[in-house]
């Protein structure tokens, strides 16, 4: 099926088309044009003048229409679940989980809508400002520009456009290029929300165009969710835009003595390999104090073994192929390199085709880019420490800083973390790979700034405006 652009609130042919295609069997899954230089202008000019309509919408029609995409998109749950695990190769089971936080993200989004906060403030601070006082109101900026990858293809679109709405803004999304065909399905969606014309645009074309979306002076917003190499490049094009940038991880995870590790290495098992290891907040280094580290580690090997690699559309699939033969090459690449410096298997470590096992490695050296980089992939690493202090050190060292995770019962040990530990989020008994979609998301160092999370998303999106009245 061959998917057009949605532009200015109706579907727009092109001759350039892109073949999207299966990356587990390889088999073609659908067609999407792609957007040209008059395309991109189109895109660009109608969200530029429908601001000037969603500006004024009240609350309630704001809501409205999110919450018809929230409805529409659970009705048509299995559909869209099945194209993205079709395109993307991730398990059904997780997919059908993405499209519930999906209708879950509109749906906090459309009640956004109807509270975004304002404050009254004195300003008699000082003699001869009596009977002054101010209020503060936050107002939308405009165009912004939603950039996602492939990982998930729903929602976190819906964590761009959610708020952006739910603000009073307008959206050009560019799709991501292995699976343009989710964002074809959440077009035809908007397109039946009420949603004025041009609020919302979604666009599939090469990076080269997608650097000219965010340049644009029309564009006052980017939204990027990605690489770092690409997210730092891109915000360094747009240095007078508001950027939000939800980069990479390298997540980490402080195992105590006290923990139930037979809970914790089921539960880490989950955080790491889930979808191939391909999330920023997927599981990579595990930290476990020496005296359990044994019994931890014959634990979550057995746990690893366990998991089910294979066909993504089978139920109990957890580990589908990595997303293209260039990523599964390098993620088997970096596996090999860190065996060749004495780095040892202790589950895993085979490949066919795009499906690499579940990985589990210790005594890997810590310029490894297993250790050091984001590897995006089924692999964890092992690594015991003595005190909590030393593990707070080791979480530490990285230029990440998205999630880590913590599990113990002390509670001076939990608030030391909570103080010390160089993310923008620690999770106490659970991995890191925890988010609900409400929550603050997003990091510091290289994972990016700003938040996402709806309230805190509109937060991003708005301008606060002051009015100072004089009463006297």
């Amino acid at each position: 099926m061959k998917h057009m652009l949605f532009i200015d609130g109706e579907w727009v042919d092109t001759t350039e088309v892109a073949t999207v295609t299966s990356p587990y069997d390889g088999k073609v899954v659908g067609e999407v044009c792609l957007a040209g230089e008059p395309e991109l202008e189109r895109a660009v000019d109608s969200a530029d003048k429908a601001f000037h309509v969603t500006r004024k919408l009240p609350s309630y029609k704001r809501a409205a229409i999110i919450e018809s995409i929230g409805s529409q998109i659970r009705e048509r749950r299995e559909e869209i679940a099945r194209t993205m695990t079709l395109e993307s190769g991730k398990p059904i089971q997780l997919t059908l989980g993405e499209v519930d936080r999906a209708v879950m993200t509109f749906s906090i989004s459309a009640e956004e809508a109807k509270r975004i906060p304002g404050e009254v403030i004195p300003l008699d601070l000082a003699d001869g400002t009596e009977g002054r006082w101010g209020v503060v109101r936050r107002y939308p900026v405009g165009a912004v520009a939603s950039i996602t990858p492939f990982n998930f293809p729903l929602n976190l679109v819906a964590h761009k456009i959610g708020p952006a709405l739910a603000a009073g803004n307008t959206v050009v999304h560019k799709s991501p290029p292995q699976t343009p065909l989710t964002s074809a399905l959440l077009a035809e969606i908007i397109r039946e929300s009420g949603a004025p014309a041009g609020a919302v645009n979604v666009v599939a074309c090469s990076n080269e165009f997608a650097e000219k979306l965010v340049v644009d002076p029309r564009v006052k917003i980017l939204s990027f969710t990605g690489s770092p190499r690409v997210g730092w490049y891109l915000k360094s094009k747009a240095p007078k835009k508001k950027v939000i940038l939800e980069l990479g991880g390298n997540a980490a995870v402080i195992v105590e003595r006290d923990a139930k590790l037979d809970v914790v290495a089921k539960r880490l098992a989950a955080g790491a390999f889930a979808n191939a290891g391909q999330i920023c907040i997927s599981v990579q280094r595990i930290y476990v104090q020496k005296d359990v580290y044994e019994r931890f580690r014959d634990l979550f090997s057995l746990e690893t073994k366990n998991v089910k690699v294979g066909d993504p559309m089978q139920p109990d699939t957890v580990v589908g192929p990595m997303i293209n033969a260039k990523e599964a090459d390098r993620a088997f690449s970096w596996i090999t390199r860190a065996r060749e410096r004495g780095a040892v298997v202790v589950a895993g470590g085979k490949r066919e085709g795009n499906l690499i096992e579940p990985t589990v490695l210790e005594m890997v050296p810590a310029d490894a880019e297993l250790y050091c980089e984001e590897a995006f992939a089924p692999v964890a690493i092992l690594e015991s420490y003595s005190e909590f202090d030393e593990a707070i050190t080791k979480v530490n060292d990285t230029r990440f800083g998205l999630q880590a995770g913590i599990f113990t019962n002390d509670a001076r040990k939990i608030f030391r973390a909570f103080d010390e530990v160089q993310v923008g989020g620690v999770i106490i008994n659970d991995y890191p790979t925890f988010r609900i979609d409400n929550m603050p998301y997003g990091g510091i160092k290289d994972s990016g700034f700003g938040r996402e999370g709806i309230r805190y998303a509109i937060e991003e999106m708005t301008e606060p405006k002051l009015l100072a009245l004089n009463a006297q």
